[in-house]
């Protein structure tokens, strides 16, 4: 590649783990270093962004969340979006308002993409109506069901306790999984089940904390296990606040004793790198202290060829998005697709073809400018 002809501009945090994998990636291929804005730049002042897109380059969005000020700053927009007082800052990992942030996520990502229609020499990774999709959890399951993609059946919006148990009881189920609209990462998410006896258990990262002039939530790298009624209903209720849906519980396979699933990257639509996530517990996020597992070892040729077919059917629902991340559950040659994140990438040292996710992804993207 001509480095002249590969100017890339990034939307990031300077000096995220993000960012330094692609600068690294960048220089193994011989490319310019990559120009970054910084969210909270651009969030004070969107006009800075015209002057750094008005040429060809590539352009990438990568999410706002490493960055505190941004974080703030996207919270008190929804509350004036929403007519809401002012928020305070949430403590690290703490869960608050989720929805809230969302709504002032989303106008962010309204006005980029209106500012981008005039700036037609850019490239752009992922656009931003995609990653606004992908980041409403619930409506991205719904885009892709109506896309034809394999997914868990969805029960929709939960209101809080009571409205959990009749779902239950309307859909004769002692079982399934609670997730947060706009979380990430296992934020919020509880695997919840209940015997005909009554007993019920949530499993969950998340945390209930009391003090401060009350009950807070934080999402954690221990898995806690939640058992007492007054418990689940105060957690399901505080999670409900902040908008939370419902889907039919799936069995993961297992590896010995533990529980994985798969995650599989997609560049410009073609399915690249996958690594399985396993865990003793559901979740399996990498992020919780789970292993990384060899997807080519625990999955046969039925197994990895539905993976891969969901992964071309789920690219297919996102033509606008160079490179993402599917979660998936595969076994015994059904592939369902759990979540596409649009920024899914970040895998460091996983390989595909000898390059990882951000060599890779240069090499396609700057092969298609």
């Amino acid at each position: 590649m001509d480095p002249a002809a590969c100017a890339m501009v990034l939307l990031a945090t300077p000096g995220s783990k993000r960012v330094r994998q692609l600068q690294a990636a960048r220089a193994q291929l011989g490319l310019p270093v990559a120009q970054v804005v910084a969210w909270r730049d651009w969030l004070e002042e969107p006009a800075r962004i015209d002057a750094a897109l008005d040429r060809p380059c590539l352009f990438k969005i990568e999410p706002p969340g490493d960055d505190p000020l941004a974080h703030l700053h996207l919270l008190h927009a929804g509350c004036r979006l929403l007519g809401l007082p002012p928020l305070r800052a949430p403590e690290h990992g703490e869960l608050l308002a989720m929805d809230v942030w969302f709504a002032g996520f989303a106008a962010a990502m309204q006005g980029l993409a209106r500012r981008l229609a005039s700036l037609p020499r850019a490239q752009v990774v992922n656009a931003p109506d995609a990653i606004c999709l992908m980041t409403d959890k619930l409506a991205c399951q719904r885009h892709l069901t109506a896309h034809g993609v394999p997914t868990p059946v969805l029960l929709g919006r939960v209101d809080g306790y009571d409205h959990l148990q009749a779902l239950l009881q309307e859909h004769d189920l002692d079982r399934l999984y609670l997730k947060p609209r706009y979380g990430s990462s296992a934020s919020g998410v509880v695997a919840y089940r209940r015997n005909r006896s009554g007993r019920q258990q949530a499993t969950t990262s998340a945390k209930i904390v009391h003090g401060g002039g009350g009950m807070r939530l934080f999402n954690v790298k221990r898995i806690t296990r939640y058992e007492p009624a007054t418990d689940i209903a105060a957690l399901v209720d505080a999670l409900a606040a902040q908008a939370l849906y419902a889907e039919a519980w799936l069995d993961k396979p297992r590896c010995g004793d533990r529980h994985y699933d798969l995650r599989a990257v997609a560049i410009a639509g073609q399915p690249a790198h996958r690594v399985a996530r396993l865990g003793a517990q559901m979740m399996t996020n990498l992020h919780l202290d789970n292993q990384r597992g060899d997807a080519a070892t625990l999955l046969d040729g039925a197994d990895m060829a539905a993976l891969e077919a969901a992964v071309l059917q789920a690219g297919r629902a996102f033509r606008a998005s160079g490179v993402v991340g599917y979660d998936l559950v595969v076994r015994r040659g059904q592939a369902h697709l759990l979540e596409a994140n649009a920024f899914g990438d970040l895998l460091p040292g996983l390989l595909w073809q000898g390059h990882d996710t951000y060599a890779a992804q240069l090499l396609a993207l700057h092969r298609h400018a």
